[in-house]
């Protein structure tokens, strides 16, 4: 099963502390072998995102808005060649100072189970790119997932996809689909090479480094798809990591 459960809450036992970070000069310490604080403190959320509609999941859809499967014959993400959020890739292993710029993006709200984490997150990119190629909004960076709430059971997110600019005048909120801005400003950015059902071991080199440096970040982490989110055992998987510096 895909657990993510050590991503969120790190946050609120930290303590901001300023200077250059580079993982390789100031190696983490290994990771803490007490409980995740989001089994016994889930973060609290600013949003209210739309649970999946798939009802051959365990995921319980609320009746107002629901993520809709795209139609039929929409591949889900296929986004070769769009830019990621910082221009120069990171190395694993690496963690680097950015700072992420706002770039407008078509944005959808969810939540899932933790073991339907890449079906729903796939869904829920595909539901973009399918709206906007309706609307003739080209995208314009890889696909975000913004984790916004975690539990035992799963997490909220807010599926993003950048484009050039938001259509104007802006268009109704149409099954849960709007447009804003991507997280921006200060972060801190772990790159993730590899399986999706090896990437809890880097947020606990995540979360170990951040407890070893004294950093307090915001809560929410930022997970960017530099290549295609296909399943969990895709060892080709390269994603960026941000944690937002507060």
């Amino acid at each position: 099963m895909i657990r993510l459960r050590s991503l969120v809450a790190v946050s609120t036992a930290l303590v901001f502390a300023t200077g250059p970070v580079a993982a390789q000069q100031q190696p983490a310490p290994p990771p803490s072998t007490a409980p995740s604080p989001a089994q016994t403190n889930p973060l609290p959320t600013t949003t209210a995102p739309n649970p999946v509609a798939d009802p051959t999941k365990s995921a319980a859809p609320a009746p107002q808005q629901a993520i809709a499967p795209p139609p039929a014959g929409q591949a889900a993400v296929g986004t070769p060649g769009r830019p990621t959020l910082i221009e120069k890739p990171g190395e694993p292993g690496d963690v680097d100072e950015v700072t992420l710029p706002a770039k407008p993006a078509a944005i959808l709200s969810g939540k899932t189970k933790w073991e339907e984490a890449i079906v729903n997150l796939r869904q829920a990119f595909a539901r973009i790119e399918a709206d906007l190629a309706k609307a003739g909004i080209a995208p314009a960076g890889r696909p975000l997932a913004v984790f916004t709430r975690t539990d035992d059971d799963g997490f909220e997110f807010e599926a993003m996809i950048p484009v050039a600019a938001p259509p104007s005048p802006a268009p109704a909120e149409a099954d849960g689909l709007r447009f804003g801005t991507t997280p921006s400003g200060k972060a801190l950015r772990f790159p993730h090479k590899g399986s999706y059902e090896s990437i809890d071991g880097t947020y606990e080199t995540l979360t170990a480094y951040l407890d070893a440096k004294d950093i307090v970040v915001q809560d929410r982490f930022i997970e960017e798809y530099a290549t295609d989110l296909k399943d969990g055992t895709d060892d080709n998987l390269d994603v960026n990591i941000f944690a937002l510096v507060k």
